[in-house]
């Protein structure tokens, strides 16, 4: 683990303008925001990678933005957040947005990205996971889209048209 968000949480805890800036940053092409620079920067260790900058950057505004006191260490990865989301809510388009998301390129993940976080505004998102899984998003085996998408359809089983049921539920 990169402890990214662990840091991002250690240095809020006193001082939320940290949160305000990083929330900012969201406004802003990734890693454009210059006073984002001191809460990200430490993190960004290979100076010619812009992807590993930019996924920091991304991350720790959608963290800002997703924040709330007190994490349970429940927290859930993006495919389980979605699928928890579509099951509680009832809504059939959480799954497209999804498949929107996975299917995404450079340019429009960060846009995708924060409406998907927005949506799912009341689920627990594991962020780490969230930043290990963008950094290798360009992998030509799209080994983070299969991930998310493999804890999406294993948290949820369509057992019949329009309806959706919890895989847990099922197996028992």
């Amino acid at each position: 683990m990169s402890g990214f968000i662990e840091w991002l949480d250690d240095i809020s805890a006193g001082d939320s303008r940290v949160r305000a800036v990083l929330r900012r940053s969201l406004a802003f092409e990734p890693g454009t925001h210059v006073p984002a620079y001191p809460y990200v920067e430490p993190f960004v260790k290979d100076e010619r990678g812009r992807w590993r900058r930019n996924v920091h950057y991304l991350v720790a505004g959608l963290w800002a933005a997703h924040w709330r006191a007190g994490r349970t260490g429940n927290e859930m990865t993006l495919g389980q957040a979605c699928a928890d989301h579509q099951r509680t809510s009832g809504s059939r388009s959480t799954e497209s947005r999804f498949i929107a998301l996975l299917d995404a390129d450079e340019d429009q993940l960060p846009d995708r990205l924060r409406h998907m976080l927005a949506l799912l505004k009341d689920q627990s998102i594991d962020f780490e996971s969230v930043l290990k899984g963008l950094l290798y998003w360009n992998d030509e085996e799209k080994r983070t889209q299969n991930s998310w998408a493999r804890d999406f359809y294993r948290t949820i089983v369509v057992d019949a048209p329009g309806r959706l049921e919890p895989l847990e539920e099922v197996a028992q």
